[in-house]
């Protein structure tokens, strides 16, 4: 899916009309299959940026076109049909407590099914090995029948990425996908995403607090600070001064220096064999 920003402005979600915009007016394009990481310090509009492409926040001022449709100039059952070709991953999923994990795995496919059928995975998974398939990219295949609330974070971050893998949608906007997990985790996760956005030929945008993981994996780089464009760059031309101007004052997550308030250990467990769900 082709992405066409055109001085797009946008205010957080919570906002009043009043508040001053979270996103300034900002022009960008990602062609069709492309992998981009947006980074930039706490605050810089990175995740409203991800709202407003998801069709989730209206524009403040400026046109989002999503493979040439304005989504804001369509009829409601349109939108809705446009966003059904979207999966948006926010930080914290949503998912159900009480719910299991290859429950919450398979409602990626949700936008593609009937009520009917949508009613029915909820008691009756419709697809376990799928489920299966896509928790083992992210080292999860264990979690299977788990019930969400007994979850680590990290565990949960991972589960809502694996519903990615089983979406129907050609565009995939990750919030900070990593934030929960070690190192170890949080490359193995990245690479799973990048490398099933290429097979798929999904346009992957993704946003970052670790800047070392952005220019490892993705080709493209996008660096916000304060609501605006700081630059758009191929990672190899991202250079140690940019970066330092980028996250002037905020040096500290530049360097990495806050951890994450949890990290998963390594489980030692192999993962069991795949059984129907009661």
């Amino acid at each position: 899916m082709k992405i066409e920003l055109d001085r797009l402005a946008a205010r957080h979600p919570a906002a009043r009309n009043s508040a001053p915009l979270a996103l300034r007016p900002l022009s960008l394009q990602v062609a069709s299959g492309e992998q981009v990481a947006v980074i930039g310090p706490s605050g810089a509009g990175k995740t409203t940026l991800l709202q407003a492409i998801a069709c989730a926040l209206p524009p403040a001022s400026g046109r989002l076109v999503l493979d040439g449709e304005d989504p804001w100039a369509l009829p409601r059952r349109a939108l809705q049909r446009l966003r059904g070709r979207l999966f948006l991953a926010p930080q914290v999923p949503p998912l159900p407590p009480r719910q299991r994990v290859v429950t919450a795995v398979l409602a990626g496919r949700l936008p593609a099914m009937s009520l009917a059928a949508s009613l029915r995975s909820l008691f009756y998974p419709s697809d376990i090995p799928a489920a299966h398939a896509a928790l083992d990219r992210f080292d999860l295949a264990d979690k299977l029948f788990d019930r969400v609330d007994r979850l680590s974070g990290g565990e949960r971050q991972r589960v809502g990425l694996a519903r990615a893998l089983l979406a129907p949608a050609r565009l995939w906007l990750i919030d900070e996908p990593l934030s929960a997990l070690d190192p170890t985790r949080a490359r193995q996760a990245t690479a799973a995403l990048v490398q099933q956005a290429a097979a798929r030929g999904a346009t992957l945008v993704a946003t970052l607090h670790q800047v070392d993981m952005a220019l490892a994996m993705f080709p493209r780089i996008v660096g916000l600070r304060e609501g605006a464009l700081a630059f758009d760059l191929p990672a190899a031309q991202v250079t140690q001064e940019r970066l330092e101007g980028l996250y002037a004052q905020h040096e500290d997550e530049l360097r990495g220096d806050a951890p994450p308030a949890s990290l998963e250990p390594l489980p030692a467990a192999p993962a069991p064999a795949v059984m129907h769900c009661r």
